[in-house]
C-alpha cells in the first residue's frame, strides 16, 4: 500500500518511527544510486560516530522511550524496613539514564572503485542534527566543512519539519537538500514542502563525469512499501510534529479523498 501523501509523508517524521525510516531510506537510496551509477562507481552505506555525552535533548529525539527523572537534592530520602529486620534501607538516588551515548550514524559514500578514492557523501539529517548546541549537529557541520574542503562533494536530505535547518537562509521550507560540490562554499539547494512531490536531483561525480540522477521520490516509496508502514501509522490521529492549520485542512480532505481516514 502506497503513502497516501504525493510527497514525504509527514507522519513519518515521529521519533518513534524516524530511526527505522532513516534506515529504510538510505538502504533504497544506495539501491537507486547502483542501479545507475557506472561500473567505476559504488554507494556504500558507511557510519559516523559521535559521543552525545549529557546531550538531553538529543537523546531524547533519538531514543523517545527514554525517561529522564532528575535526582533529588536533598541527599537520601527517609529509609524503609526489610522484611523481618529492624534495619533501614537508605533510597538511592536515580541516575539520570542509562545508556551508551555513542552515537551511530547511517550515511552514504560514493567511491571511485579503481583508486577507492571518496568522491560523495551523502548524508540523511536526523533530529539531533537539528538542534542547535547538540553535538549530533556539531559533529555533521564538522564533517561537513572537512569534506568540501578535502575535495569530495556533499550532499545533504532534510526530510524533517521540526528543529533548525543546517544552513540559514534559505527561505521557508518544510523540508530541504543542501548540495557543496568539492572545495566549492557556495553551495546549492532545493526546497519543497509537505504537498509537493519529492525532487530528483544529481549528485555530483568525479572530475567530468555527468551527475548521475537519484530519484527521490523512488526511492521513498520504496522505502514506505518494504517496510509496511502503513501497519504502524493511525492516520486518523494527527503526526508528530503536527501540520500547520492550512496544511492540516489539506492533510484531512487528503487522507478522506484516499480512504485512509
Amino acid at each position: 500500500m502506497p503513502s497516501p501523501f504525493p510527497g514525504m509523508d509527514p507522519y513519518l517524521e515521529s521519533p518513534h518511527l524516524w530511526p527505522d525510516v532513516h534506515h529504510r531510506l538510505i538502504s533504497e537510496i544506495q539501491s537507486d544510486l547502483n542501479s545507475r551509477l557506472g561500473i567505476q562507481y559504488v554507494a556504500r552505506v558507511e557510519l559516523r560516530v559521535y559521543n552525545a555525552g549529557d546531550d538531553e535533548a538529543a537523546i531524547e529525539l533519538m531514543i523517545p522511550d527514554v525517561r529522564v527523572e532528575q535526582a533529588k537534592k536533598n541527599g537520601a530520602k527517609k529509609g524503609k524496613r526489610s522484611n523481618g529486620a529492624h534495619v533501614a534501607l537508605a533510597e538511592p538516588e536515580l541516575i539520570p539514564h542509562l545508556l551508551d551515548t555513542e552515537v551511530k550514524v547511517a550515511f552514504l559514500e560514493i567511491k571511485y572503485l579503481d583508486s577507492g578514492a571518496l568522491v560523495t557523501i551523502i548524508e540523511l539529517l536526523s533530529p539531533s542534527n537539528k538542534i542547535r548546541g547538540s553535538k549530533g549537529r556539531e559533529s555533521l557541520l564538522e564533517k561537513r566543512r572537512t569534506a568540501v574542503d578535502s575535495g569530495v562533494h556533499w550532499v545533504e536530505i532534510d526530510l524533517l519539519r521540526a528543529g533548525s535547518p543546517t544552513v540559514g537562509l534559505l527561505g521557508p521550507s518544510d523540508y530541504r537538500i543542501v548540495m557543496y560540490r568539492a572545495k566549492q562554499r557556495s553551495g546549492r539547494y532545493w526546497r519543497f514542502n509537505v504537498r509537493d512531490s519529492l525532487p530528483a536531483i544529481g549528485i555530483p561525480l568525479r572530475g567530468k563525469d555527468p551527475d548521475v540522477p537519484l530519484d527521490l521520490s523512488a526511492a521513498f516509496k520504496a522505502a514506505y512499501d518494504h517496510a509496511a508502514y502503513e501497519r504502524s501509522i493511525d492516520y486518523r490521529r494527527e503526526p508528530v510534529p503536527p501540520l500547520d492549520a492550512a496544511d492540516r485542512k489539506w492533510a484531512e480532505r487528503l487522507l478522506r479523498e484516499r480512504k485512509a481516514r
